[in-house]
């Protein structure tokens, strides 16, 4: 369900964001909701406060081990595969019991133009690595991606100890180097400024029907308080790796910690628990 919220105040919005491991650009004028026969290598849930200054994005490794409407347990990624976006929009809403307000999808070749689209993206890389995916050389520190490298750079994971988990967090980077990017031109000081950037980026995403340019374009405006450091990233909890009962390697969710969270995404407080999460591990020995 919706949530409801006192008259003359706003509801937190939440968008769903997949990365679909398809090779080949799907088709521009389809929708989310015609979309399937894919699954998404990355997931992400993105929180707009209801004060609409901070934007929180929580990453969902995609092997963990949830419950899929009609099919069991199985990778939170099968959803898509299974029935298509709506699945995985059920699927989702289910894991952090919250409402999917709005669905972006992007695929690898169209994340590659989108890249490009912005002049490159720059990441703070914490740890150096070479990407089985291009064999690029990634140097610690601040580096500019172009297409190619930047899809490198997000699908990584066998040259990482603990693999999906510096994936995500790599993501984070990435994502958090592209929304700097987009608001260092000012982006989010006109309506006019808005609605061109959206125009620009617009062929290079995937988005429900609800989700139009006119849609788009009055939420931005409305998040114009809205500054590098509003963006808070983290991942869903987890109990770390472990075998399905048929031998899949999967993902266990810290399901006593997704209550926390599920509270969080519902009262629209999720950059408050990120906050609070990052204060207690700075005490934590």
């Amino acid at each position: 369900a919706a949530v409801e919220v006192p008259e003359g105040t706003n509801a937190p919005i939440n968008i769903l964001l997949l990365g679909s491991d398809s090779r080949e650009t799907v088709d521009p004028d389809a929708t989310a909701e015609d979309l399937k026969g894919f699954r998404s290598d990355v997931i992400m849930v993105a929180q707009v406060s209801p004060d609409r200054k901070n934007v929180t994005f929580m990453s969902i490794m995609r092997d963990n081990w949830v419950p899929i409407q009609g099919h069991g347990e199985a990778k939170i990624n099968a959803a898509v595969a299974y029935g298509g976006v709506p699945l995985a929009v059920n699927t989702v809403e289910n894991f952090i019991g919250a409402r999917i307000d709005h669905v972006a999808l992007i695929d690898f070749e169209s994340f590659k133009g989108l890249t490009d689209a912005v002049g490159g993206v720059t990441v703070k890389n914490a740890i150096p690595f070479t990407s089985h995916h291009g064999n690029f050389d990634f140097a610690e520190g601040d580096i500019t991606l172009n297409g190619e490298q930047a899809l490198g750079y997000v699908r990584e994971r066998y040259a990482f100890s603990d693999g999906d988990y510096q994936r995500a967090r790599n993501q984070q980077a990435y994502l958090k180097g592209l929304m700097k990017e987009i608001l260092s031109r000012d982006t989010l000081t006109s309506p006019g400024k808005v609605t061109g950037t959206l125009d620009a980026l617009k062929p290079y995403l995937i988005l429900d029907e609800a989700l139009d340019l006119n849609t788009a374009a009055a939420l931005g405006v409305e998040m114009r308080d809205v500054r590098n450091d509003s963006f808070e990233f983290f991942t869903s909890p987890t109990l770390g790796t472990g075998a399905s009962e048929d031998g899949q390697s999967i993902v266990l969710p810290d399901w006593a910690q997704i209550e926390k969270v599920r509270v969080a995404f519902q009262d629209g407080t999720l950059d408050e628990y990120v906050t609070n999460m990052n204060a207690a591990a700075a005490v934590t020995p």
